[in-house]
């Protein structure tokens, strides 16, 4: 039974993939959180391969605060850029495959039309340059590296969006959101399901070192961040009024790609993932987090 390695366990993408782990019997997963396995230590990455000597490495662990990182420019770099390349090197050295999540950060938002994966990439603060670095360094120390680029992540499990939106609706009887940024949500239990089974489709291939490239996945459709918290005022059924702002009246210590949907076509037809609207997926989440809540 193969063994898949996975960092970063207790975050949103992490918690899905352990809730799914069981739908994928034929492999075995070692799930680790920032103490069992913290990926900026050498020691302990070296220590982890080499005693458990996966086949895949799904590498869910990240500094994901965006503004924080302005502030904590080594640190952001040391886990987004330095450990990804550890990872990376101990997974060439035992023969596994590894992936890694990045972001659409890397761009600059400039764009007109959905990005394609060999777009330039321009990042605009350093989260985004720590994202890029990552990207590099997987793929020079180890060519078979999968790394999937998302947007908006949000889930049942950890802070988001969504999250944020519902607490803030049932506190206030108006908020304001950001009305100029445009990307797709990416519901992270959509983005488990989606590893996984281009990991059964690789072990299917007999050849799975042979798809080491990057790849964009979020679910579909385009939106704002404001129509983003309408569908959560509307599927929620908050009276909470939603007012829309330009980016300009909610400055922040990063800068946000004002474009990032992005063209899937790659992932679709490589892996022949089927890729879900956002409205559809948002609407799934929030029927969890009622079940919770109850």
């Amino acid at each position: 039974m193969k063994k898949i390695l996975v960092t970063g366990a207790n975050g949103q993408l992490g918690a899905e993939l352990q809730q799914i782990a069981a739908l994928y019997p034929d492999f075995r997963f070692i799930f680790t959180d920032s103490k069992t396995l913290p990926i900026d230590q050498e020691e302990k990455v070296r220590e982890a391969f080499a005693l458990h000597q996966p086949a895949y490495c799904i590498n869910c662990a990240a500094y994901t605060a965006v503004d924080k990182a302005e502030s904590e420019p080594a640190r952001a770099m040391l886990v987004n850029g330095t450990a990804v390349g550890l990872l990376a090197q101990e997974a060439e050295t035992v023969g596994a495959v590894l992936i890694h999540i990045s972001s659409d950060y890397v761009f600059d938002g400039t764009a007109l039309r959905p990005l394609k994966e060999d777009d330039p990439v321009n990042p605009l603060g350093v989260y985004g340059l720590s994202k890029r670095k990552g990207e590099e360094l997987a793929q020079l120390y180890n060519p078979s590296s999968i790394i999937i680029r998302t947007s908006w992540v949000y889930s049942s499990y950890g802070h988001n969006f969504v999250k944020t939106m519902l607490r803030l609706m049932a506190e206030r009887t108006e908020i304001n959101v950001v009305n100029d940024q445009e990307g797709t949500p990416t519901f992270a239990a959509d983005l488990a399901k989606v590893i996984l089974d281009i990991i059964s489709f690789a072990e299917q291939s007999g050849n799975p070192g042979s798809f080491g490239g990057i790849y964009h996945y979020s679910n579909d459709g385009a939106t704002t961040w404001y129509e983003f918290a309408s569908a959560i005022k509307e599927f929620s059924g908050s009276k909470c009024t939603v007012n829309p702002i330009p980016t300009s009246a909610y400055p922040t210590p990063a800068q946000r790609p004002a474009y990032s949907v992005f063209n899937k076509e790659k992932i679709r037809l490589v892996f022949g993932i089927n890729t879900i609207p956002w409205k559809y997926s948002l609407q799934s989440c929030l029927l969890q987090l009622q079940r919770y809540l109850a």
